[in-house]
């Protein structure tokens, strides 16, 4: 029975969203951020290897952010088909309901 399933909330994913904010100190590639680690070798040094790294790195997180984006979009469109289709069940309820009574009125 679909219409008994339980509604879910998206939090995760927003919150997985949320969590990707980064901050870094200095320009892009040029050392270590403010996270307390490092950030690998390669970053910490600095210079070309260090940019290169750090537009990987940017677009990586990019990729899952519109990939969780996407995700989200799916499982609210798929939430609000699901309330349309408890509204409208609702309704009929309703209408039911309401035949019955005047049913009863004319008797």
């Amino acid at each position: 029975m679909n219409f008994l399933r339980p509604v879910t909330r998206n939090s995760r994913a927003v919150s997985l969203i949320a969590s990707q904010v980064r901050t870094m100190s200095g320009g892009i590639g040029s050392g270590a951020g403010k996270g307390g680690g490092a950030g690998g070798a390669i970053r910490e040094a600095g210079g070309a290897f260090g940019e290169q790294a750090a537009a990987r790195e940017d677009q990586y997180f990019h990729n899952k952010q519109v990939e969780q984006m996407k995700k989200l979009k799916e499982d609210l469109t798929d939430e609000i088909s699901f309330h349309e289709e408890q509204i409208k069940r609702h309704q009929d309820a309703i209408k039911r309901h309401q035949q019955r009574v005047d049913s009863m009125e004319k008797q």
